[in-house]
């Protein structure tokens, strides 16, 4: 039986893990969505075992037992399930690091095979219904504030839509990271995932957009380029204007989904993979690869020839 660690965790590991990951400079994102998924098997542990959870009474029969519980009892998808276990699996690596125990708990736990499939995007039709939302919400406006709005959140479609950015590295842009000129113009992404830095081009229709958008924005007390009467747009609220265009435009619209969108537009155009992913700010080949892949829509698609 391996020995186990002399040096102990003490406190809320779970914030001491937290800390950890912001120190590493992890996204905020992926910071998230650890503790949620970590919160929820400290739970089924807690209920399983009647102790809290820390890295030294984890074992790997408890591991085994939660990813049989999410298969056959919960039946989340392999999505989901091996999500989770990334989440495990890092916080099992946390422990190794800080000396908490000294065998992996995890070792011979597997993910849980899944099909390949292409992110979600939206068609050029899907694509058209978006832009011309946005546009017929403008042309609507009848107050200064809902015209700004209006203008503001024309702007962050059409910039999400031709640049890839993720919704994190949207709402960090601040004034000094956008330049433009009447033929070209970018925007610095200071802080990417990984804390990779990288310099996105602006096509015709973003600089239009954001110049439009830079004339009205209001004169609050900071320099991100996203804003409302408050200050700073969030992430939530950037998500939540999106998903509300997308349910008028009847399509599901999230910042990713733009992100997609613009990916598969380049590939379809025939831009060379390592141009995408730099622009992506993909450390991996591998992943901009998935948008050579056929999407569920195109699956469905195909079945559609056997009817009749």
């Amino acid at each position: 039986m391996p020995k186990r660690a002399k040096t102990k965790p003490a406190g809320n590991t779970l914030d001491d893990f937290s800390n950890h990951l912001i120190e590493n400079d992890r996204a905020p994102l992926t910071v998230k969505s650890y503790l949620r998924d970590l919160t929820l098997f400290a739970h089924w542990f807690e209920r399983s075992n009647d102790q809290p959870l820390t890295p030294e009474v984890l074992t790997p029969t408890d591991a085994r037992e939660y990813k049989q519980r999410l298969i056959n009892t919960d039946k989340a998808s392999p999505a989901t399930i091996n999500r989770r276990l990334a989440a495990l699996r890092a916080y099992v690596a946390w422990a190794l690091e800080k000396g908490f125990i000294e065998y992996d708990p995890l070792g011979a736990v597997q993910s849980v095979e899944e099909q390949t499939v292409a992110p979600k995007w939206l068609n050029k039709q899907e694509q058209y219904r978006v832009l011309r939302e946005v546009e017929k919400t403008l042309h609507a406006a009848r107050t200064e504030t809902a015209k700004r709005q209006a203008i503001r959140d024309q702007a962050i479609v059409v910039v999400l839509l031709n640049t890839g950015l993720r919704v994190g590295e949207l709402i960090a842009l601040e004034l000094g990271d956008v330049k433009l000129s009447e033929r070209k113009g970018e925007v610095r992404v200071r802080s990417g995932k990984g804390a990779k830095a990288r310099t996105v081009p602006l096509n015709q229709p973003a600089r239009e957009a954001l110049r439009h958008w830079l004339a009205v924005r209001e004169d609050v007390d900071t320099d991100q380029v996203f804003v409302g009467k408050r200050g700073a747009l969030t992430q939530n609220a950037v998500q939540r204007q999106l998903a509300e265009i997308g349910r008028r435009a009847k399509v599901d619209l999230t910042p990713h989904v733009l992100r997609h969108s613009f990916a598969k537009n380049l590939i379809n155009a025939k831009v060379s993979m390592e141009k995408v992913a730099a622009l992506l700010g993909h450390s991996s080949l591998n992943t901009t690869r998935l948008y050579t892949l056929p999407s569920q829509a195109d699956l469905a698609e195909a079945t559609e020839v056997l009817e009749g």
